[in-house]
């Protein structure tokens, strides 16, 4: 059986009972933000494309209390941050905190940094059930669910949830040397139960797409618990050959394209390389946007064929899958339920996602457990709500 997610109330419970081990009194300030999951629209957002994700019912929670001293402590309870699970620092100017040791900590050092006014000091306890290194967007529930906690702890909020948004990911960029794109906090913070996000990543405009009549329907996570394995240098030249490619054509971005200008491409004896990256990422914007349009039509059968188009362009065309995600998502669209499945996040690693019926459930799960020679670990997610205040 695959894991059912665990409450989020459940999640609270242990960070207030380690709070309260920890530091010897109860915490008064509770939050939580959730990971997501890309249903499609790979590899497009950093070409002003769309991107249509949803938030899942894994999250990270932090639990808290401000003080007069003059220390800001906070614990993880995270298996992957390594040796050092607590830190501290000075509290105070904002503007004074700087990135350091432990590097997990200059996600919520840059939070703290890039928040609309100082905070006071404060204990905290972080518990997250998002997996970190699966492609679901660990990094990004936790700077959401830290502004969520400095929200609460100051009273004070941004005019605009996109301005949250966009200084996580500023917290990202400058304190953990990461160049994300903004989907993963717009949707952690902006994600609504029962909806995936449509985002357009040149303006910034969102939009909720309802998911009705899902309830035959789910959607199967499949962790194949090997690391992402795209250097910072395959990554760069595939972003380079589309950015190439729009120089080419005049074009400000692939957004601009279309099929014709790909057709250009090639007749003037463009590399292989730059018009296969361009062909996914033109072809990829399109069927995001027809994918929008088939759940608002709960259209589930023409989505999961969009799902399967989407993975075999990036196998094919963008070439950032792996044998790993392959044979996964071919075991996958070998039982009968299932509509679609295709890997989710960079590539190379990470995770798939499967939209099947409920009933088809348990059978998915044993034919891609018999045909995949690693130990994969499965999730059923359903569209959940973005970042808020816990009672």
């Amino acid at each position: 059986m695959a894991t059912l997610l665990p409450h989020v109330n459940s999640v609270k419970e242990k960070a207030l009972q380690i709070f309260a081990e920890k530091f010897g009194e109860q915490a008064i300030v509770c939050v939580y933000a959730p990971g997501r999951v890309n249903l499609i629209g790979e590899h497009t957002d950093y070409n002003d494309g769309f991107v249509l994700p949803m938030a899942l019912p894994m999250v990270t929670v932090i639990v808290g209390k401000s003080h007069n001293d003059k220390k800001t402590r906070i614990f993880s309870l995270s298996n992957v941050v390594g040796d050092i699970n607590e830190f501290e620092f000075k509290a105070g100017n904002r503007a004074d905190i700087k990135p350091g040791e432990p590097k997990w900590a200059n996600y919520i050092k840059g939070c703290i940094a890039n928040f609309i006014c100082d905070v006071p000091a404060f204990n905290a306890v972080i518990v997250s059930t998002v997996p970190a290194g699966a492609g679901l967007s660990s990094s990004a529930a936790l700077e959401i669910a830290t502004y969520t906690f400095l929200e609460t702890l100051s009273g004070k909020k941004p005019e605009k949830p996109e301005l949250k948004a966009l200084a996580c990911q500023k917290a990202e960029h400058d304190f953990a040397g990461v160049p994300c794109g903004i989907m993963d906090q717009f949707i952690s913070t902006m994600g609504k139960e029962g909806y995936a996000l449509l985002l357009d990543c040149r303006d910034l405009i969102t939009k909720q797409i309802p998911m009705l009549h899902l309830d035959n329907y789910v959607f199967l996570i499949t962790n194949s618990n090997t690391p992402h394995k795209l250097s910072s240098s395959a990554y760069c030249e595939r972003r380079d050959c589309c950015y190439e490619a729009a120089k080419i054509l005049g074009k400000k971005s692939l957004r601009d394209a279309n099929m014709n200008d790909i057709l250009v491409l090639i007749s003037q004896n463009v590399s292989e390389s730059i018009v296969k990256k361009a062909r996914h990422v033109v072809t990829e914007i399109q069927r995001t946007l027809n994918a929008a349009v088939a759940l608002q039509k709960s259209d589930f059968q023409q989505f999961g064929r969009l799902m399967n188009e989407s993975h075999d362009s990036l196998r094919d065309d963008y070439e950032v899958s792996s044998k790993e995600l392959d044979s996964l998502v071919s075991a996958a669209r070998e039982v009968d339920g299932v509509l679609g499945s295709r890997l989710t996040g960079a590539g190379f690693g990470g995770c798939t996602v499967t939209l099947l019926r409920k009933d088809a459930v348990d059978k998915t799960i044993q034919h891609m457990k018999a045909k995949y020679s690693g130990t994969p670990t499965f999730y059923i997610a359903t569209p959940s709500g973005g970042a808020r205040e816990i009672s």
